[in-house]
This record gives structure tokens, sequence and C-alpha cells, in this order.
């Protein structure tokens, strides 16, 4: 049997309006901790925000660029339309308090699977969700200011709009991920033989819905967790022996990258492992300094200057009673 490359998510990165009103929200409203703060690589006046568990731990990690000045999105097809996070099953009740209290848009609890899911948007439209559920074992950002017993877990899954799945479904195969189960139209996969949180892969197909369009409130791309750069570069000859174009290895400071597309058009990268979030903070002081690229260095004041401050606010989100 084959080693398995691929362990399941890694991050999700996505496009935003205001860094502020950004922070706000998934340190204020969802309570994960900002891991890292840096820029965009390729666009250092823009900020690259890092959200996640105490460490950011691979499958914990959402990630922004908040760009000024820019358009919403709409979702639609070929997009990461939905990005999932794992709650335990008895904060349902907690949570929808917590989005009535802070007046966050959001839908009366489904069932999907066996489990609980509710539907909701950030400030900027992004489409989010939690599912109920006590199969993840996970721990939460410790003491963040949301009770622990209701607190996020990590990613569950990420929920991909397609107009058919055959071609994105073998391109997943490839990734070490194996059909689950199916719904109407939905079809899970996961590189658990039963889906383990954080592993988790929806196809969600309809030929008739519309495009959609890049702007705030839309997911960029998804990333994949693989072990170490050796991993990595297996993977990418794997690819590319079956044809799929892919970039090389790019050196994104915390982890190392190659990206491609899959067939309806959702951007994916691979992601290693390591270094991890530590490579330049220590555990206590995750996120409160602006991290550059050893080349930006030079540029730190013009950089500095070029970016909107940011606080963090959480006591103004408190638990409601």
């Amino acid at each position: 049997m084959s080693k398995q490359l691929i362990k399941g998510l890694h991050h999700v990165t996505a496009m935003a309006s205001s860094p502020q009103q950004n922070v706000d929200f998934y340190v204020g409203v969802l309570g994960l901790r900002l891991v890292k703060k840096t820029v965009n690589f390729d666009a250092p006046d823009v900020y690259h925000l890092y959200y996640g568990d105490e460490t950011g731990n691979p499958g914990s990690i959402l990630t922004f660029f908040p760009f000024r000045n820019i358009r919403p999105g709409a979702h639609g097809l070929g997009q990461a339309a939905t990005t999932t996070f794992s709650i335990p099953k008895s904060a349902i009740d907690y949570w929808l308090k917590r989005f009535e209290h802070l007046q966050v848009s959001h839908k009366p609890p489904q069932e999907r699977f066996d489990e609980v899911v509710i539907y909701f948007e950030d400030w900027d439209g992004l489409g989010l969700e939690l599912i109920a559920n006590d199969r993840d074992q996970r721990a939460p950002f410790t003491y963040g200011h949301i009770p622990l017993e209701h607190s996020i877990r990590g990613f569950y899954s990420v929920e991909l709009w397609e107009s058919t799945y055959e071609r994105t479904e073998s391109l997943l195969v490839k990734l070490d991920h194996q059909f689950v189960r199916e719904s109407g139209p939905r079809r899970r996969y996961s590189t658990h033989e039963k889906g383990e949180p954080g592993k988790i892969i929806d196809i969600v197909w309809d030929a008739q819905k519309q495009y959609g369009m890049d702007g705030s409130g839309t997911v960029h791309h998804i990333a994949f967790d693989t072990p170490s750069d050796a991993d990595q570069l297996a993977v990418r000859e794997k690819l590319l022996t079956s044809g799929v174009r892919t970039t090389q290895v790019l050196d994104r400071q915390y982890f190392h990258s190659i990206y491609f597309r899959e067939p309806g058009g959702v951007l994916f990268e691979v992601a290693t492992t390591p270094p991890g979030f530590l490579y330049d903070e220590d555990k206590a002081n995750l996120g409160e300094s602006l991290k550059l690229p050893p080349w930006e260095e030079h540029r730190r004041e013009y950089i500095e200057n070029l970016l909107q401050p940011i606080t963090l606010n959480p006591e103004k989100y408190a638990s409601p009673s």
C-alpha cells in the first residue's frame, strides 16, 4: 500500500475588505486566535492575517487578504463556497444565542448526514458553517474569551460548488481522498475512511448554478496538508505525471507550497506541515507583531505606513449571559 501523502485540510484563504472588521469578526465573534499578522508576499501593502487554534495547527487555519476598495464577490460555481467549522454538539444553543446577540446573519439549524449544521456569513458575506458533532478530539484555543466547552475545534470541511463532480473527484482521489457518502447533489470525500473533522471535502454539483465572481467574501484557495518537503515533492510529481500543471515549490515562510487548479476552477494548494507559526514568534506572543519576510525587512517602515493599524478588542464581543 502506498504512503498517504495528504493528511487533510491545511488552511483556507479568503478575501476581505476592512482588516479591522475582519479581526473583529474572527477574533471577536468566533473566538479564533490571531496566530500571525504578516503581509501578502505578492502584494506587501496588503495584510495576510491568519486565524486558528492555539498554535495554528493545520486544519484550523483560516487566512485573509483584506484588500482596499475590493469589489464584493458573488458565490457560485468554481468556488470553495462554504468553509465549515467543527463545534461540540452541546454548543448549538450557545452559538445560536451568540449570533442573535451580535446580529450575525445566519440560518436556522439543519440536519446533514445526521449532524446539525448552522449556516452563517461574516460581515463580507463569506459563506461559513458550524457543524455540531462529538467526533472531534482536537483542543480549542484554551484561553480565549469563548467558553472552552463551546469553542471552535478547527475546520470540519470545505464545500466546493461544481457543475459536475467526476473530474474533480478524480483529482481528489489522486490527493488521497476517498468517497465516503452522498445525499442528493452532495458527495463527500475524505482522507479518512469515516470522514474525520478537518479531513473532509464536499462537492455540491448543480449545472444550473451561476458561476461565482471573485471579491470580498469569497475564498481565494484551499490548501491540503502534507507532512514534509519530500512528501510535497512526491505529490507534485504524481500530479505532473497525471497531466496536472503545478507551480514550483514556493516558500511561504510558515510552510512551503505548490498551487494548481482543479478541473472545476477552484485553486488548490498543497502546503507542508512545518515550519509552522512558531517559526518566528513564541507561543505566548503569536500574532502580536507584524512579521515580514526577510526580503521585505529593509522596507519595514514604508510597509507599516501603508497598512491600516488593527487592534484586538475581544471584550467588545463578550458572551451573552
